[in-house]
């Protein structure tokens, strides 16, 4: 007994390496997704259009990882990871390329939906790895080390272990095993949680500039605290989520609706606007950790497809709430119209998440996720 007790600690601390180098690459894709936000303006006047039309660069990468996540999941189910791995990476590198060679939108707008589908590909396959080589205990933790690091394609390579199935994966039995209530209710949840704080995100170039007087050379420090926030949330979440994946979705989900809530009045306030967008950093990105667990815990027997499907939630969530707050941003709300958007998402995200957490279809695949849902809802500790 002795023995195994302080075994397990050791174990729990430590990942394998290859955790962290696949950070590389969720590195590399979340630049790429995020940067536009941090640029509004100056590709608006480079590109001579509207910042509500930039904006709709955030829109098709978000598009293209929605369709890129499921369909290069299963068009490459049967390659062998460390190549799929290293082909998205090249895709992902040539599509921006193709970006920085024209000033043209509609090329511009076409390369973005190239790396998107790369980055579907990657995410997607990344996931199932980091998950299978941490084991079930430690999967959240290590979704939440993945989805905060950096590294290259040649190291992802050489550390990623080879496959171990011994058969060919079958396509039918992947989409039999997410299409289920409980991955219907969970991507909506995640959907509606992830646009709230994309929405928010995608958007505080013009807030900070028009309603915080913040000089446009500081406004790209307003998403380095958003990140480093990021890396504490992804890494704080995938620790809870391991052992309390639901309360945790929903803590995350509470807390970005109120953060989001306290924007619409406080981002006039140069200080206040910074504090709430660490803090928004911390509560927001703890999501994606947590759903992509949570929907691998749902589909066991489809790993893969699982994860793909959590990416293209995120990304819905992105598509949907970056496409309301462009249209919000030319109405009479004007800049606080994202703001107002996204504190709308953030709330249907949670109460779907509540009403999730106390129907049936969220009967407990284990023994943790049935323990987790009892102190939930009975107010006691897990």
């Amino acid at each position: 007994m002795t023995t195994s007790t302080t075994a397990e600690p050791k174990q729990q601390r430590r990942l394998p390496r290859v955790v962290p180098l696949l950070a590389v690459g969720t590195f590399l894709m979340i630049t790429t997704e995020y940067m536009v936000a941090g640029l509004l303006q100056e590709i608006a006047g480079d590109l001579n259009v509207s910042v509500a039309h930039v904006a709709l660069l955030i829109t098709a990468f978000a598009v293209g990882m929605i369709l890129g996540s499921p369909v290069m999941a299963l068009a490459t189910l049967r390659l062998p990871r460390r190549a799929t791995l290293v082909l998205a990476l090249l895709v992902f590198a040539a599509g921006h390329v193709l970006a920085a060679l024209t000033s043209d939108f509609g090329i511009v707008l076409l390369a973005r939906v190239i790396t998107a589908l790369a980055a579907g590909a990657f995410w997607s396959i990344a996931s199932v790895i980091a998950t299978q080589a941490a084991g079930p205990a430690n999967s959240s933790r290590a979704l939440g080390v993945m989805m905060s690091g950096v590294g290259p394609a040649p190291v992802i390579a050489r550390f990623t272990p080879e496959d171990t199935h011994t058969s060919a994966p079958s396509v039918r039995a992947e989409i039999r095993a997410v299409v289920t209530g409980r991955m219907v209710v969970l991507v909506l949840a995640t959907v509606f949680a992830t646009g709230g704080y994309m929405t928010a995100f995608s958007y505080p170039s013009p807030v900070a500039t028009d309603r915080g007087a913040v000089p446009l050379w500081a406004v790209p420090l307003l998403f380095v605290v958003f990140g480093l926030g990021a890396v504490l949330g992804t890494n704080l979440a995938g620790r809870f989520a391991d052992k309390r994946p639901v309360r945790t979705f929903i803590t995350a989900t509470g807390a970005t609706v109120l953060l989001l809530g306290m924007l619409i009045p406080l981002s006039a306030n140069a200080v206040a606007l910074f504090v709430l967008m660490f803090l928004l950093g911390i509560a927001g990105m703890g999501i994606p950790p947590v759903a992509t667990g949570l929907a691998a815990t749902f589909a066991q027997g489809a790993p893969t497809l699982a994860a793909a499907v959590a990416v293209a939630a995120f990304n819905g969530g992105t598509a949907i709430g970056t496409w309301a707050g462009a249209t919000a941003f030319e109405s009479a709300l004007g800049v606080l119209g994202p703001l107002v958007v996204a504190t709308i998402m953030a709330s249907l995200g949670l109460l779907t998440l509540l009403v999730f957490a106390r129907s049936k279809a969220m009967t407990p695949l284990n023994h943790r996720i049935r323990l987790d849902l009892s102190s939930l809802l009975r107010g006691r500790n897990g």
